[in-house]
C-alpha cells in the first residue's frame, strides 16, 4: 500500500469515526491505536502512553490551565457585567455605541481569558438582553457577540497561538504579538459595521414611527452625567492592570509564557477576591470546577491529537502528503487559497484546537518551502478558524449564543454572523496584501530574525 493511499485510508476512517458522534479526544485515539496496531509494530502499542506523555511534556502547554483559570475567575464572578456597563456608559451617544461597547468588552475580555466561548458567554449574558430592551435587532444582538467572542482566539494571550506555537515550533512571544495588530483591525472592522447597522436600523424604527407605528426603544435618549461615568471608571482600571501587568511581564523579558499564565491567573483570583468578595470556598468552587473540567477536555484532545500526528508522521502519511502538494508545484498564493479553503471547511466541524494539532504536519512544511512566514500565516489561519466558530453547520459561538439567549431563532443568529463573516474575509485579504500588520509589531519589538 502507497504512503497515499495509507494517508487517505487515515483520513477516511478518522472522518467515519467523528462522524459517529465519537468525543474528539476519544476519536483521534482510537484511529490512531487501530492504525498501530495493524500498520506499526507491535512493541509500538506498549508506548503509547509514553509517546503521549513525552509529546505533552511541554513547558508551553503548562499556560494552558493557567489561562483557562484566569478566564473562569473573571467569567464566572460580575466582572465581565461590569466591564461591560463602563464602556457602555460611556459609548451610549456614539450611534451604535451599544454594539460597540460590545466589541470593545469582547476585545478587552479576549485579551484576559484567551477564549472564545468564554467571551462570547461572559460578555454576551449581559450584551445581548440590553441590546434587545434598546431595540437593536435579535440577529444583530447575536451576531455582534458571536463574532466578538472570536477575538478570544486571536489576541494575547490565546490558547489556540500557544498550540500553533508548538506545533509550528515557533517563538509564542512574537506569535502573540503578531496577533495584536489583526485583533485591532477587526475590533475596527466590527465597531465600523455596529454603527452602519445601527444608523440603519434607528432609521427604519424612525420611519415605522412616523408612519405611526409604535415607538422602538432605539428612539428613546439614555443620558449619563460626568459624575457618573467617572464613578464608572474603577470597574475599568482592575482590567486594565491585569492586563499591564501581563503584557508588561511577558513582552519585558521577566518571565515565560508559562510564569506569566501564572501570574495572570494570580492577579485575576486577587482582584475578584479584592473587588467583587469573592474568596470563600463556595465562591470559588465554580471557577476551580470549571477550570478542571475545561482543561482536562482540552488537554486530552491535545494528548490524542498528538499521538494522531504521531502515527501519521511514522507512517510517512503527513510527510507524503507535503510531497505531494509540492509537486503539483502550484504558485505560492494559490497553495495558500487551498490550504485556507481546506481550513474553512474543516473548520465547519472541528474546534480550532483540532484543526491546528491534525493538519500543521501536513500544511506547515509545503508553507515554508513556498517562503511563506509561518508567524504571519499562523495569524491568517487564525482569522480563518475564527471564521469557523461563527460559521454554520457547527460554529461553536452560534452554540453558545443560543444557549444564552435561547429566545432567539437559530436562524436568526446564523444570518446575524454572516455579515462578520464578510469583515473576517476583508480581514484575510487585507492581511495578504499588507503583511505587516500582522508582522510589524514583533519585528520592531523583538526584532527580526
Amino acid at each position: 500500500m502507497t504512503d497515499l493511499t495509507l494517508g487517505a485510508l487515515y483520513g477516511v476512517v478518522t472522518l467515519i469515526v467523528m462522524c459517529s458522534g465519537m468525543p474528539i479526544a476519544f476519536a483521534l485515539g482510537v484511529v490512531a491505536i487501530t492504525f498501530m496496531f495493524f500498520f506499526m509494530p507491535s512493541s509500538s502499542l506498549d508506548t503509547v502512553t509514553q509517546n503521549v506523555y513525552e509529546e505533552m511534556a511541554s513547558i508551553t502547554l503548562l499556560s494552558i490551565p493557567l489561562f483557562i483559570l484566569k478566564g473562569a475567575a473573571i467569567g464566572k464572578s460580575p466582572a465581565g457585567k461590569d466591564l461591560y456597563s463602563a464602556i457602555h456608559t460611556w459609548l451610549h451617544k456614539v450611534p451604535g455605541g451599544l454594539g460597540i461597547a460590545n466589541v470593545f468588552a469582547c476585545a478587552l475580555f479576549a485579551a484576559m481569558a484567551g477564549s472564545s466561548p468564554a467571551t462570547c458567554s461572559a460578555i454576551g449574558s449581559a450584551g445581548i438582553p440590553e441590546m434587545r430592551k434598546r431595540g437593536y435587532s435579535p440577529g444583530f444582538a447575536a451576531g455582534i457577540i458571536a463574532a466578538g467572542g472570536t477575538l478570544g482566539i486571536l489576541l494575547p494571550p490565546s490558547i489556540t497561538m500557544i498550540l500553533y506555537a508548538v506545533a509550528a515550533e515557533q517563538s509564542l512571544g512574537r506569535l502573540f504579538l503578531a496577533g495584536i495588530g489583526p485583533g485591532a483591525l477587526l475590533v475596527a472592522l466590527f465597531a465600523g459595521y455596529a454603527v452602519y447597522r445601527a444608523r440603519k436600523e434607528y432609521g427604519m424604527a424612525k420611519a415605522i414611527y412616523e408612519a405611526g407605528g409604535d415607538k422602538s426603544p432605539y428612539l428613546e435618549t439614555e443620558h449619563f452625567t460626568l459624575r457618573e461615568k467617572v464613578e464608572m471608571l474603577p470597574r475599568v482600571l482592575p482590567f486594565i492592570v491585569l492586563l499591564i501587568g501581563v503584557m508588561v511581564a511577558l513582552y519585558g523579558g521577566y518571565a515565560t509564557p508559562s510564569e506569566t499564565a501564572g501570574l495572570g491567573a494570580m492577579l485575576a483570583l486577587v482582584l475578584i477576591a479584592v473587588v467583587y468578595n469573592v474568596w470563600r470556598p463556595k465562591d470559588l468552587a465554580p471557577i476551580l470546577s470549571s477550570t478542571i473540567k475545561e482543561s482536562t477536555m482540552l488537554l486530552l484532545i491535545i494528548g490524542m491529537s498528538l499521538l494522531y500526528s504521531y502515527v501519521m508522521s511514522y507512517l510517512h502519511i503527513s510527510q507524503s502528503a507535503a510531497q505531494w502538494v509540492v509537486d503539483m508545484h502550484l504558485s505560492r498564493w494559490v497553495l495558500l487559497s487551498v490550504i485556507l479553503l481546506m481550513v474553512v471547511v474543516f473548520g465547519f466541524f472541528l474546534p480550532p484546537v483540532s484543526i491546528i494539532l491534525m493538519t500543521a504536519p501536513i500544511i506547515l512544511p509545503p508553507l515554508k518551502e513556498a517562503g511563506f512566514d509561518l508567524i504571519w500565516f499562523g495569524i491568517v489561519m487564525t482569522v480563518v478558524m475564527e471564521m469557523g466558530l461563527i460559521h454554520p453547520p457547527v460554529g461553536l459561538n452560534i452554540f453558545v449564543i443560543k444557549n444564552i439567549a435561547p429566545d432567539i431563532p437559530l436562524k436568526d443568529v446564523i444570518w446575524g454572523v454572516m455579515p462578520f463573516l464578510g469583515l473576517m474575509f476583508v480581514a484575510v485579504v487585507l492581511l495578504c496584501l499588507f503583511p505587516s500588520i500582522a508582522t510589524g509589531l514583533p519585528d520592531m519589538m523583538m526584532g527580526a530574525k
